[in-house]
């Protein structure tokens, strides 16, 4: 049984695992809406530098190896710059959001008040006019009370004319005959 020689350039190399060509755009973005997990304003830190690599193995493979892995690192940092941009311009742009926004519901606040008091001296100048009304109503309730009053007091007075006259003399009555009453 012979043995298959083995590659040594990173597209298979047993000891040195599974190197892959840098990702897509595409496999970027997937890799990017997986990441995408924490809070939505905190900016991404760096990755940690790669391990320096081992002594005395030198040589063509690990040279294009470790360019491989530069590049990688370079692609992902300007990944987390242009991530930690984005992120920094949202929260401007929702800051500028909320400050018009504010603005906004303070001038329509203003305008519903202001509506509300043009409402409020309709209601007054209405209110007004029947309160008005009302007391000049109230001052005809007065007088005629004591119109009436004053036809009492002489209606009383008529009575007790009537009702303490002296009465006839006894000469003047008529005899009244027995058993009538």
């Amino acid at each position: 049984m012979a043995m298959e020689p083995q590659p040594l350039c990173p597209q298979g190399d047993p000891t040195l695992g599974d190197v892959r060509e840098p990702p897509t755009g595409e496999e970027r973005r997937e890799e990017g809406d997986r990441g995408a997990a924490g809070p939505r304003d905190q900016l991404l830190p760096l990755p940690p530098p790669p391990p320096p690599p081992p002594e005395g193995k030198t040589g063509l493979c690990f040279s294009s190896l470790e360019a491989s892995i530069e590049h990688l690192k370079k692609k992902a940092e300007e990944m987390i710059e242009n991530i930690n941009v984005s992120r920094q311009k949202d929260h401007v742009l929702m800051t500028n959001f909320r400050d018009s926004l504010k603005i906004k519901v303070w001038e329509l606040a203003d305008k519903l008040e202001e509506r509300m008091y043009r409402i409020y001296d309709a209601h007054n100048h209405v209110i007004q006019g029947r309160l008005q009304e009302l007391s000049l109503k109230l001052e005809r309730i007065g007088q005629l009370e004591a119109e009436l009053r004053q036809v009492c007091r002489s209606l009383e007075t008529v009575y007790r004319d009537l009702c303490a006259r002296p009465e006839a003399p006894v000469s003047e009555k008529q005899p009244q005959k027995e058993g009538a009453y």
